[in-house]
């Protein structure tokens, strides 16, 4: 074995033109594979951030006739017990009412919170661009379309019209920014405790809203599934985000599918290019190979000549289209920028994802080898001495 791999040396420096060649051309199948994995990977968790990366990923609600939840400290304590993979859980009521400022009115959804566990999920805090959090009595947040829209600024004074016809008056202590149009239109954030007061639901909530571990992300049907087992599925219903999001799901499999399509032709190209190499490499070395028979040197040894071969260049090729790959994903987040400096997509690099595209560049070289390899062994000495 130790003879086949100086063999293999020897031929690949005797003909260094040709073997730069061989690993640039793993070395491109390589940085376009793992270019068009983390490009793909990085947009899916780009796309997925967006959606519902500062927003509840599931929601539990009352089965029941009255939609209102009681005694929810002690359920939230159940459900963070059910599943390991919940990270944050807020109570949430939820109202529907109208807003009026000055001679104007439109629908208000008040989402009362505890606003230190809401802001784990919506990061409320980072998204205030003017004014702060509500903490007292009648203070509420609002979106800054209807800042834009109505003129609305801080320590104004609104009116809040429930559906019983009671008027509140509360002050806007700030503005919000969501990035979601229909919720800055649309919502009002004021505390858990203020709201329940002004919609007379005292100790109770509407639904209770959680997130899950990055990884967790697309199990969240199972981590509901829990749940409910845990706290009980004829008193209570969990809606994940994938149920209200099938088509994000479908285009993100799409993604997928032609991604790894892509990789999948990129490695049959490589193998067949150095297969077809390796081949010519063989008649080329065969006056070589048959004095080396000669000699008395196995068939087993020949082959062993071109595997050594194929990994030799898989290994080289493989680490320098890591390098490129990388570099080339990198050089994209630069280029590839938004009107306001950020990427058009984060850079995404998983190493897992990395090292089995190396492995397999590095697998797929040793199989191209194998049929070369099987034909060298077979080679007759006095044929090839004798025909040269």
């Amino acid at each position: 074995m130790k003879l086949g791999l100086k063999i293999a040396l020897r031929f690949l420096t005797s003909n260094k033109g040709q073997t730069i060649l061989i690993i640039l051309g793993i070395a491109i199948g390589v940085s376009v594979q793992i270019f068009i994995g983390s490009l793909i990977q990085g947009l899916q968790k780009g796309l997925v951030d967006k959606t519902i990366g500062n927003s509840s990923q599931i929601t539990i609600n009352s089965n029941l006739e009255d939609r209102y939840i009681t005694d929810y400290d002690q359920l939230i304590d159940k459900i963070s017990l059910s599943d390991d993979n919940i990270t944050k859980i807020s109570p949430v009521l939820d109202n529907q009412a109208f807003l009026s400022y000055e001679d104007n009115s439109q629908s208000l959804l008040v989402r009362g919170f505890d606003m230190d566990k809401a802001d784990g999920i919506y990061d409320i805090s980072n998204r205030i661009v003017e004014g702060k959090l509500p903490t007292a009595e009648n203070e509420i947040l609002l979106g800054i379309n209807l800042k834009d829209e109505y003129g609305i600024s801080i320590d104004d004074e609104i009116s809040i019209l429930t559906v019983d016809r009671k008027s509140i008056k509360s002050t806007v202590v700030g503005f919000f920014d969501l990035k979601v149009s229909t919720l800055n239109s649309n919502w009002g954030i004021t505390t858990l405790k203020n709201a329940q007061t002004m919609f007379e639901n005292e100790e109770k909530i509407s639904s209770i809203e959680m997130q899950v571990n990055e990884d967790s992300i697309f199990i969240t049907d199972e981590i509901a599934l829990n749940v409910l087992n845990t706290i009980g599925s004829d008193k209570y219903k969990a809606v994940n985000w994938k149920e209200q999001n099938e088509s994000l799901l479908s285009g993100l499999e799409g993604q997928s599918i032609s991604s790894l399509m892509i990789q999948v032709f990129v490695i049959i190209s490589v193998v067949i290019s150095i297969a077809s190499i390796l081949a010519i490499t063989v008649i080329q070395k065969s006056r070589q190979i048959g004095i080396l028979k000669a000699m008395g040197i196995r068939n087993s040894t020949t082959s062993y000549i071109f595997l050594f071969e194929g990994l030799i260049l898989g290994f080289f090729g493989a680490l320098a289209g890591i390098l490129l790959g990388v570099g080339l994903s990198f050089a994209f987040t630069k280029f590839a920028i938004n009107a306001d400096g950020t990427p058009v997509v984060d850079l995404y690099i998983s190493y897992s994802f990395i090292i089995l595209s190396g492995f397999i560049a590095v697998a797929a070289s040793i199989l191209a080898a194998l049929m070369p390899a099987i034909r060298s062994s077979k080679l007759n000495a006095i044929d090839i001495i004798r025909n040269n």
